[in-house]
């Protein structure tokens, strides 16, 4: 998996060329990596460890916690090592390597975003069979479904990517490296990757999105017609209204990158939007999942409580 060219290392340009937002920027960054770390991190421990925590839905979101970590990881601490750096420099290996687990970490969410709707569905439409339906043997099988199409997707992009000849500059108009940026630099045929990242990129994206639209479409009819108490009605529709929010957050930028007709791209566009899915989205998982949530904040006052 090595390419064929002399280049044995990439440039990240960042974020932004002005000096000056240097040092604010990279104190925003590493509050927000802290954030989110700290937040999801709290999220997983509470889980494992509270056994009141111990069902389907708090088992797809320990799954999304830890996702959420791993995928700050990928990118956040090399962007704030450039941020105080003059030798913005990643190696040929190290590039490919966060391309594939960008890749892996990111279209996984993306799929377990839609497993979790789904068992949001079933617990809400079908509240007698919910425990026959999302059994520990069924939510482990979607769980590691999900984890390997991932791992695989990604590892498409970053073996097609790592084989193209990189002949002229080795500056990368981003803060990551990412496939069509890469594809921006890469000399020779690029159709066959262009034609993964907008087909098989694009499905995982929109079948996810479509599978999530399906089951809050789904909750939300039921609840209309099978609901008769007003508050319990305003409960349920607030709180698919904040996950829907984070799933919207998530895929809009997914779609406005990897889904849009190239001709129409910008990298420096793609840099701003990429912002909100790689930075902030990790951020808000815990903060919309969980502050509305009684049962994950008790169990964190009773974590809280019991250290020492």
């Amino acid at each position: 998996m090595l390419n064929q060219t002399s280049i044995t290392e990439f440039l990240l340009l960042g974020m932004t060329d002005i000096q000056e937002l240097q040092s604010f920027l990279f104190v925003i960054i590493l509050i927000i990596y802290f954030v989110s770390v700290t937040g999801n991190g709290a999220i997983l421990i509470v889980i494992i460890s509270d056994p009141r925590l111990h069902s389907p839905m708090y088992f797809f979101l320990g799954n999304l916690s830890c996702l959420d970590i791993c995928y700050s990881t990928v990118t956040l601490p090399k962007m704030l090592e450039n941020f105080l750096s003059t030798h913005k420099a990643i190696s040929f290996l190290g590039c490919i390597s966060q391309l594939h687990f960008f890749h892996f970490l990111g279209s996984t969410e993306v799929m377990l975003l839609a497993v979790m709707a789904f068992d949001r569905f079933v617990a809400i439409c079908k509240p007698l069979r919910y425990t026959v339906i999302m059994n520990h043997q069924v939510c482990t099988q979607m769980v590691v479904t999900v984890w390997i199409i991932g791992f695989f997707h990604a590892l498409l992009h970053s073996v097609m990517t790592s084989r193209l000849n990189f002949c002229g500059s080795n500056h990368i108009h981003h803060f990551f490296c990412d496939v069509k940026p890469l594809l921006e630099l890469a000399c020779g045929n690029t159709d066959l990757n262009e034609w993964l990242l907008h087909t098989v990129t694009e499905t995982i994206a929109m079948v996810s999105f479509f599978l999530t639209l399906l089951s809050y479409f789904y909750i939300i009819i039921y609840l209309f017609f099978k609901t008769h108490s007003c508050s319990m009605l305003r409960k349920a529709l607030s709180t698919c209204a904040s996950h829907f929010m984070l799933v919207v957050l998530l895929f809009g930028p997914v779609f406005f990158i990897y889904i849009r007709p190239a001709s129409g791209s910008s990298m420096d566009q793609d840099r701003t939007v990429a912002i909100m899915y790689s930075v902030v989205t990790p951020v808000l998982n815990p903060l919309i999942y969980t502050l509305r949530n009684k049962e994950v904040k008790g169990a964190l006052r009773r974590v809280i409580r019991r250290s020492p």
